[in-house]
């Protein structure tokens, strides 16, 4: 009886043996299809994600890679899904972005202009120069267009003023800016009905367009220095300090804004009758002299503080426009009717401030956008109003070409329709396209 008993729980523990074995055989089948699998997961992911792309960023949750797995434990199945991936085309990870300021001008009449200088009354006459006299309109003819398969969207207003609804831009800076508000306004103006659009442009230093269906508006605030100008009288004497410490007295009104754009730099380098301040403020102190980089580099840090401080990242878009060209001195813009194309052509303006903004906008804790439109604008010598930036009779202006027209030419700002519509098309661009976002940074 003890043998077979003996005999009987050997018999128990064979069988129970196998029986793990069996459990051990397909648990260890089941892992390593497992690994398979991972390793075929990870490898399209990091196949289709780039490489700086937080979103696959996974280092600090991924499992340990997976034990190198023997050829006779691979199943039919994994061999044929993996196979099967890799005859698929390879993913296009490193496309180039369109970038939205490299192009270049083309004659398109049948595009251009993006609205009718006449059906937009409020245009000041700095601006109106088909208004003002001026016969030939080629200038309102060029499109702005990206090079090889780089698509710069049109600018459609009416979906601007849907994405705008509720919400308010502020433009911020200079006679140039204002040249960008008149050229923004008239472009939400032309997909409103007159009735339904509020326009207030009666005072110098504040202008507005309220589009009332959308409950939105575009304002315009004068600040050509971004920090504050404040006039003193004392004892019979007139001073005009620019404080470098404090920014510019408008500021509280930019608040709550959730499109910001701003300029500056064409004041600063003002001289003789046409510089703006006698003294500057800055620590308390009044001086006279200071190095304009200084002088420039306080305010941009001034101004930047501000943002960092009042603007809340998550609503508001924060834009810097750079510097918009002049065409003077040997490339001047009187009588020209056609952009130009001398490649070798600079426009004249201190490097240094452009560097400095540069500089102050990439040190910020706050994102801001760069709107890079010198070079497309510096083509566009055609584009200014040159004599017809006042409204005066046909007659009057031959005989002042005739005399001095250096004097009467404005080659700053630009005639409307014209090239500030193209600034605020590739402001738009940047809204509806992300890979043309990129490109403003």
């Amino acid at each position: 009886m003890e043998g077979s008993s003996s005999i009987n729980n050997g018999w128990r523990i064979c069988i129970l043996a196998s029986f793990i074995g069996a459990i051990i055989l397909v648990f260890r089948l089941k892992h390593s299809s497992n690994d398979i699998s991972l390793l075929t997961v990870q490898s399209l992911a990091a196949t289709a994600a780039p490489s700086n792309s937080s979103e696959f960023n996974t280092s600090a949750q991924s499992p340990s890679p997976a034990a190198p797995v023997a050829p006779s434990e691979i199943n039919e199945s994994s061999t044929s899904t993996h196979d099967e991936y890799l005859e698929k085309k390879p993913v296009e990870v490193n496309k180039e972005k369109c970038n939205i300021f490299s192009g270049e001008w083309v004659y398109n009449p049948k595009e251009s202009p993006l609205y009718n200088g006449n059906e937009c009354p409020f245009l000041s006459d700095q601006v109106s120069c088909r208004r003002n006299g001026r016969l030939d309109i080629d200038y309102e003819k060029w499109s702005w267009e990206g090079k090889g398969l780089c698509q710069i969207p049109r600018f459609n207003a009416t979906d601007m003023l849907k994405r705008l609804k509720g919400k308010r831009v502020v433009i911020v800076g200079d006679s140039l800016n204002r040249n960008q508000w008149e050229s923004l306004a008239c472009l939400l103006y032309s997909a409103t009905s007159p009735s339904r659009a509020h326009v207030d442009v009666r005072s110098s230093t504040y202008k507005v367009f309220k589009a009332l269906d959308y409950h939105c508006s575009v304002e315009f605030y004068w600040s050509p220095f971004l920090v504050e100008l404040q006039t003193n009288q004392e004892n019979g004497t007139r001073n005009n300090i620019l404080k470098l410490d404090e920014v510019s007295a408008s500021a509280k009104k930019w608040k709550g804004a959730h499109i910001m754009v701003f300029n500056t730099g064409h004041w600063w380098v003002h001289r003789g009758k046409i510089k703006a301040w006698d003294l500057f403020q800055h620590n308390g102190k009044q001086v006279e002299k200071m190095k304009l980089d200084l002088a420039f580099g306080i305010a941009m840090k001034t101004w930047a503080r501000w943002i960092n401080k009042h603007v809340d990242k998550t609503k508001t878009t924060v834009v810097f426009r750079n510097i918009s060209p002049e065409h003077k001195d040997k490339q001047w813009c009187y009588n020209r009717t056609q952009p130009m194309k001398d490649e070798s052509f600079i426009a004249t303006f201190p490097e240094s401030i452009v560097q400095i903004v540069e500089k102050t906008i990439a040190g910020m804790r706050t994102p801001v956008k760069y709107l890079n439109i010198t070079k497309l604008s510096q083509d566009r010598i055609d584009a200014h109003p040159s004599v017809y930036a006042r409204k005066q009779k046909q007659a009057l202006i031959a005989k002042q070409q005739q005399r001095q027209p250096e004097i009467y030419a404005d080659c700053s700002h630009w005639c409307l329709p014209g090239v500030p519509d193209t600034w605020n098309r590739l402001l738009y661009a940047s809204m509806v396209d992300n890979s043309s976002s990129n490109c403003i940074d």
